[in-house]
């Protein structure tokens, strides 16, 4: 107790010394104050400097130097043109120069010409320098084609019906929205994909990663544009409902298809890129394996017949052509052979390897609902192409040449023309093997 009383005491003057000192003195009043303007100092700086870093990063003019990524999504908005001018770019033309056709007066000026009018021109376009390197795969053939391909030519062709009606409007690519299934727009370099309307299978994503593989090939020469695909076979777009005034409501629509009496405008089809449902590989690996497929078996040691193979059902033309197989009782020179994708899918697509079918010395393409997209890999096989008359064509084969790419069938006499064709290529060897030579260089010049 006496010890606690004296602590006590003895911290009283302690107590009273402080409360003696009275009113605070002027150096301890500095120091306190120098100490809170330095901390609110660094309060403040931090968030400015937060502030500045946030205003940097979401610059527009930042975001116009960042490096262009392809892109495709499901159902992204189509951005606006930042404001202000963009940085200068190169410009490149991957167009040949329009070719100087002379068209008939008699076809209106709405509809394409003639096959061969069209094969009159011998357009070409000189190559351009590459802002950037090309792949050495590319690069290699650079010299081979200094030259468009020949159905380049076709690309103005498609386009004309637009030209003479004085160019693409807004209101005339909106009027293709209505069957497309989906619409591409390339801004500076990326791809913006709308997906409009479900496609059969795959066809719009493999369709699509073309058109980005095409981006990342040339980067930088791709134009910004903003147009309408369609994925079914059949071309829609009838030339005989835009004539006069009507022109001016011409849909621009892209398909894989075109026809003498329609105005779809053609691109090369999804299988291209691949065709994941009947498990046929993208081009470039499936025309290796097609290219040792060709090296087993010499045209002339190949079964002297006439081959086909496919779906029949997805046609009358087709169903008419199984009629052709062989029998006890007839010998038309073919071997038909029906293909249940359904069976095949199941035991493995064993049997539906196509570059195992290139055993005969003559192979048949006939078209189903539409084109086929197996026209390219008959010509392919180095046979001779035994075409039965077509309805349709697609991207490339408007250039084909009866007689110097293919042997042409009758359409109202498929039996009898493929016996005829048959015989005579298994009497004339030498120019069967020109002719089946010339078919395989033309599809050769698409790679």
């Amino acid at each position: 107790m006496a010890t606690a009383a004296a602590d006590a005491a003895a911290a009283v003057p302690d107590a009273r010394r402080w409360s003696k000192a009275g009113p605070s003195s002027p150096v301890t009043t500095a120091i306190f104050l120098f100490f809170f303007v330095v901390v609110v100092g660094v309060l403040v700086s931090a968030r400015w400097i937060t502030t500045t870093t946030h205003l940097a990063i979401t610059n527009l003019d930042q975001w116009r130097t960042q490096p262009a990524i392809l892109t495709a999504t499901l159902t992204t908005s189509i951005p606006a043109i930042p404001a202000g001018p963009p940085p200068p770019r190169p410009t490149y033309s991957l167009s040949c120069s329009a070719p100087p056709l002379t068209r008939d007066p008699d076809i209106p000026s709405n509809i394409s010409q003639t096959l061969s009018l069209a094969l009159s021109s011998n357009a070409t376009c000189a190559s351009v320098p590459d802002p950037q390197p090309i792949p050495p795969a590319a690069d290699a053939d650079a010299d081979a084609n200094a030259t468009c391909p020949t159905y380049f030519r076709f690309i103005h062709e498609d386009l004309h019906p637009w030209r003479a009606a004085g160019g693409i409007t807004r209101a005339m690519l909106d009027r293709a929205r209505a069957t497309a299934n989906f619409r591409l727009v390339v801004l500076r370099g990326r791809a913006y994909i709308e997906r409009i309307a479900p496609a059969f299978q795959t066809r719009d994503l493999f369709t699509i990663w073309g058109i980005l593989q095409l981006l990342r090939r040339y980067p930088g020469r791709v134009p910004d544009l903003d147009l309408m695909f369609d994925c079914v076979d059949w071309p829609v777009v009838h030339a005989d409902e835009y004539q006069g005034d009507n022109a001016t409501a011409m849909p621009p629509l892209f398909r894989y298809c075109g026809d003498n009496e329609t105005l779809d405008v053609v691109f090369p089809d999804w299988s291209f890129w691949g065709w994941a449902e009947i498990n046929i590989k993208p081009w470039d690996a499936l025309q290796k394996d097609l290219n040792e497929g060709n090296k087993r078996v010499r045209w002339i040691d190949r079964e002297p017949y006439a081959y086909w193979k496919g779906n029949p059902d997805v046609a009358a033309i087709r169903q008419e052509l199984v009629k052709c197989n062989v029998s006890s009782k007839q010998e038309w020179n073919a071997r038909i052979f029906k293909q249940d994708w359904i069976k095949e899918s199941k035991a493995g697509y064993k049997k539906s390897n196509l570059a195992s079918q290139c055993t005969h010395r003559y192979k048949i393409y006939i078209e189903g609902s539409a084109w086929s997209v197996s026209e390219k890999y008959i010509l392919a096989c180095d046979s001779m192409t035994l075409v039965i008359k077509p309805k349709y064509y697609d991207f490339f084969s408007r250039v084909l040449m009866p007689t110097q790419h293919y042997w042409p069938v009758r359409d109202d006499n498929k039996c009898g023309s493929i016996k005829y064709a048959v015989d005579w290529g298994n009497s004339h060897k030498k120019k069967g093997t020109a002719n089946r030579k010339e078919g395989k260089q033309v599809h050769s010049t698409r790679t």
